[in-house]
């Protein structure tokens, strides 16, 4: 016979909100052989006949009680009281035993057995002489495998698998998570009873250790040499301005713009960290970043004597005497010498001589037209005739005879500089009376030493 005794317990939870009013919680449970009733709000008997198996050996049949069971003889008579009590009457060897159903009172203690009680397979008789189950898992008493989890059941217990295992016949297998639907981002990785996820190079795993975020490796740590541009699971490096990018593509190499062409300069190209720059000669200055320009050396830093005057060239000046007659020659006007017709020495020299400087840059493109001469008196009834006199014997020059009273000088053979050239030109001229006269002009040439 099992009697059990119907406790009902109430925790009371107390909370307090951040409007600092309070809210109370209640938890009922029921003992053992009671469950809770929703509907009516309090503890109701389990009928254990029912849900128990042969929960009477011996041919004995089972009774329900309250909080409990009954094993009694198939013999024994039930007398149902409509009262508050039930009565069960036992016929044991000419004697009638009475047994009291009465339902059970939460004040009153329960009763004190006087026999054993046989209880299920599965329960065992507590202090209180009632059945309650055996837990298996805890007492040892299961047969589940080491590599299984024993969970205790009412009545019994079952093997099973741990997380990320399943069973296999007698066996737990791993479960291979990365077969089943996506889990990961990017990659999944199979571990015994787990799995992990790993991202592709360029990402990160989120916080909820499945998705796959972008690194940005130019705020995180800039691995570029000068500019870094995040993109999609990566980075581009680019260099600044006169840089370009190695064969590593991170870091950065100066550009040798003065390698990239010959032409980059007028003179010389000086390659610098990122940028370039272009020098000229001594003589010229530096115009618009490439070109040379020659120095006005007689307008910035004149150094000739009094008695001399500057004459400024390609790349540099010179300094000529402000009169240059030699005897018999006399100064009649600036760089004009006469030869005066009473001196018998003057009959047989040019009557004039002018002297003219010009400068022409080196390696000129020839022929070409340099320096125009001309009659500056006219008289009528006379012929002029124009030769070049003296200092063409390489044959540089050529005079071509454009009018009547003038002619133009013609470079036909390139010339080198830094050098000098006095070509003197001769203009004859003759009268109907056969009278003869002849005035020359004396042409410095000065070649600068560059082609600009």
């Amino acid at each position: 016979m099992m009697l059990t005794v119907m406790f009902l317990a109430a925790f009371t939870l107390t909370t307090v909100n951040s409007q600092e009013t309070e809210e109370t919680i209640t938890y009922t449970q029921c003992t053992d052989g009671y469950e809770w009733d929703p509907v009516r709000q309090r503890c109701k008997d389990i009928d254990e006949c029912e849900i128990v198996p042969d929960a009477c050996k011996g041919g004995m049949k089972c009774v329900n009680h309250y909080g409990g069971y009954l094993c009694l003889p198939r013999t024994a008579q039930i007398i149902v009281n409509n009262g508050r009590e039930d009565t069960a009457a036992e016929s044991t060897g000419g004697r009638n035993n009475v047994i009291r159903r009465t339902p059970a009172d939460p004040h009153r203690p329960p009763p004190n057995p006087t026999h054993q009680i046989q209880c299920a397979t599965g329960y065992e008789q507590s202090e209180q002489n009632v059945c309650q189950d055996i837990d298996e898992c805890a007492t040892g008493t299961h047969n589940c495998r080491a590599d299984q989890v024993c969970v205790n059941l009412r009545g019994s217990f079952s093997c099973q698998c741990p997380s990320g295992y399943q069973k296999r016949g007698e066996q737990c297998v791993d479960i291979d998570e990365c077969n089943l639907p996506p889990y990961c981002h990017h990659r999944c990785v199979n571990t015994p009873g787990s799995y992990y996820c790993q991202c592709n190079s360029g990402f990160q795993l989120a916080a909820n250790n499945h998705t796959c975020v972008d690194i940005n490796e130019c705020d995180a740590n800039n691995p570029c040499a000068q500019q870094c541009y995040n993109i999609l699971g990566s980075f581009i490096c680019q260099c600044n301005p006169g840089f370009e990018l190695s064969s590593d593509r991170i870091n950065c190499e100066d550009i040798d713009e003065c390698r990239t062409s010959s032409y980059i300069c007028q003179y010389q190209c000086v390659n610098e960290p990122g940028k370039f720059s272009c020098i000229c000669p001594e003589g010229y200055q530096v115009v618009g970043a490439r070109t040379c320009q020659d120095i006005n050396e007689c307008e910035t830093t004149n150094e000739c004597r009094e008695d001399e005057m500057c004459w400024n060239y390609h790349g540099g000046f010179r300094c000529y005497p402000r009169n240059p007659c030699q005897e018999p020659y006399v100064l009649t006007s600036e760089n004009r010498c006469v030869c005066p017709v009473s001196n018998a020495i003057c009959r047989e020299l040019p009557y004039s001589i002018v002297y003219k400087y010009m400068s022409i840059r080196s390696d000129r493109t020839v022929p070409s037209d340099i320096f125009q001469i001309q009659a500056t008196t006219i008289y009528p009834n006379t012929i002029n005739t124009f030769r070049i006199k003296s200092g063409n014997e390489n044959g540089e020059f050529y005079l071509r005879q454009t009018s009547a009273i003038s002619a133009m000088l013609v470079l036909v053979k390139s010339l080198s500089g830094p050098r000098e050239h006095i070509v003197d030109l001769e203009m004859l001229t003759v009268n109907s009376l056969n009278y003869r006269t002849s005035s020359v002009l004396r042409l410095t040439i000065i070649v600068g030493p560059y082609s600009f």
